[in-house]
């Protein structure tokens, strides 16, 4: 009898092509890794391209404590021209000249972006509102208004201003730019902000996200790549590099598995999540310290 190969547990590091949603790599790769036991940690826009991280089989319970962490973006901002998604993929509503905006302009208007801000998010992003999707309101033509939210930026570097030209004649200026930010930054409501801030209006023409937490662009894989050779990163080896790893003796790992709440040391301590791995190196749980002990996020041994 043949026996079907059993899918592996672990993270896939995908760079995602441009023109596919989030879900679309997830199709795929439900038929590459032949499970449908597969989840992504944190949307990336069609538009978009990078790093996206998925997991495999038992290494979907990861994925919401890996959507957490920071990523980093390397992105076109064009100053000139709004649009009504606040990047290149939707219609363009207004086009002024942007070439008298200065160097410093930009600086200034950048600092005020950069450090812990309150964002509004785009109309066409996923958030909910009321149980319903910002972007099917959008849609459907309904007046609605997203509350602002506290995110990050903790870098947010331009590497090149480029004079250039608007379909309709009007100069404009394409800014090259490097950003670090928490999760559920909208670099394209960065774009529009500082737009608006110079007067000019803005939007995202270009982004390609380079790091997903400790998940870098060097060790993504394309879909065609993986397609030839499915690359599955360890769940024990995924754990170690976006946790803080504690490793516990025989009876503790028995205990843990078993349900107790062990005392976890200080050293974890308003650490959010944490990798317990057992004496053979096994990975068993993700915790976080409550009171003094260590309650079970999720269980892997």
């Amino acid at each position: 009898m043949n026996r079907k190969p059993t899918p592996p547990d672990g993270l896939v590091i995908v760079d995602k092509p441009s023109g596919f949603t989030s879900h679309d790599v997830v199709a795929k790769m439900r038929g590459i890794a032949k499970t449908r036991r597969v989840g992504h940690a944190g949307t990336l826009d069609p538009m978009a391209t990078g790093v996206l991280v998925l997991g495999v089989e038992r290494a979907t319970k990861l994925l919401g404590h890996l959507a957490l962490t920071e990523k980093e973006y390397l992105g076109t901002i064009r100053l000139g021209q709004t649009t009504v998604t606040d990047d290149a993929e939707g219609e363009v509503t207004a086009t002024t000249d942007a070439s008298k905006v200065t160097r410093d302009a930009i600086d200034t208007g950048i600092a005020k972006l950069t450090g812990d801000i309150m964002q509004v998010p785009s109309k066409v992003s996923a958030i909910k509102i009321n149980g319903v999707r910002s972007y099917k309101r959008a849609r459907e033509g309904e007046d609605f208004d997203i509350p602002a939210r506290p995110v990050t930026v903790s870098s947010f570097a331009v590497y090149d201003v480029r004079d250039a030209v608007a379909d309709d004649g009007t100069p404009v200026l394409d800014l090259v730019v490097s950003v670090v930010c928490s999760s559920g930054t909208y670099i394209r409501a960065l774009a529009r902000d500082l737009g608006a801030d110079l007067g000019v209006g803005g939007h995202l023409t270009a982004l390609r996200r380079t790091r997903v937490g400790p998940y870098k662009l060097d060790s993504a894989k394309t879909l065609d790549q993986l397609q030839q050779e499915l690359t599955v990163m360890p769940i024990a080896e995924a754990a170690t590099a976006a946790f803080p790893r504690w490793d516990v003796d025989a009876k503790r790992a028995r205990l843990l598995t078993n349900g107790v709440r062990l005392e976890i040391p200080d050293e974890y301590a308003g650490a959010g999540a944490v990798a317990v791995f057992d004496p053979e190196g096994r990975f068993l749980a993700l915790v976080e310290e409550q009171r003094g002990k260590a309650k079970s996020l999720a269980v892997f041994g």
